[in-house]
């Protein structure tokens, strides 16, 4: 078996939730995208990411069915992992700091795949929603405190990779930020933390905390 380090991604703030990572921090080992994709689809977590450098940054991300060009929560994972101060993705150069218990990336809105967000009037209603048929990538999202800038959402990737539900959805917060034009503190599935803020020029912060599990 591949080493690979699993984080959690976007914790409470307790610590805990967050969505699993794995990382592959030598991608060399594994340098065919086929078996790139095999690997991540057994370790079956949301987003598995293969590390091509890890002085410079390059990552190369998978979900279980599909590559990904750019991802939230595997940029905000692997670059509090690696300590580096951008990361080199297929959609472009993110950067990337820690700021006490958060670590931070900023990228571009265009870069995340494309997103049905679908505002519901209470956060009770995002609570009770069930799992929609397969086929769309549905953020489901509804203001707790709108005059506070804060969110309750869950994040149903409409997949068929067994993952009917994702517990943070970095990408995803990116497209609300840019929509919504203002910083938002998120609550995504099960009890797990976003923050996010608008930056000059059309980039965008998403933060949130990591702890490593193995």
């Amino acid at each position: 078996m591949t080493d690979y380090d699993v984080v959690r991604v976007f914790c409470g703030p307790r610590g805990g939730y967050g969505n699993e990572l794995g990382v592959v921090r030598d991608g060399s080992v594994m340098p065919e995208r086929s078996d790139r994709q095999e690997f991540a689809a057994k370790l079956g977590f949301s987003e598995t990411v293969f590390v091509d450098d890890p002085e410079r940054g390059v990552i190369d991300i998978y979900t279980p069915t599909l590559r990904l060009p750019f991802a939230g929560h595997p940029c905000v994972g692997a670059a509090w992992l690696l300590d580096v101060p951008e990361l080199v993705t297929p959609a472009g150069v993110v950067g990337a700091r820690q700021d006490g218990e958060f670590c931070w990336i900023e990228a571009r809105a265009e870069w995340a795949p494309p997103r049905t967000l679908r505002q519901y009037a209470t956060a009770a209603e995002v609570d009770d929603l069930a799992v929609p048929p397969k086929g769309e990538w549905l953020y489901a999202w509804a203001w707790e405190d709108e005059a506070a800038g804060r969110i309750r959402a869950r994040a149903f990737p409409g997949r068929d990779d067994f993952i009917d539900e994702d517990e943070a959805t970095g990408a995803a917060a990116l497209l609300l930020t840019d929509r919504l034009g203002r910083a938002l503190n998120i609550t995504q599935g099960a009890g797990s933390q976003i923050l996010t803020a608008p930056q000059p020029h059309g980039w965008t912060e998403i933060g949130g905390r990591v702890l490593l599990e193995h």
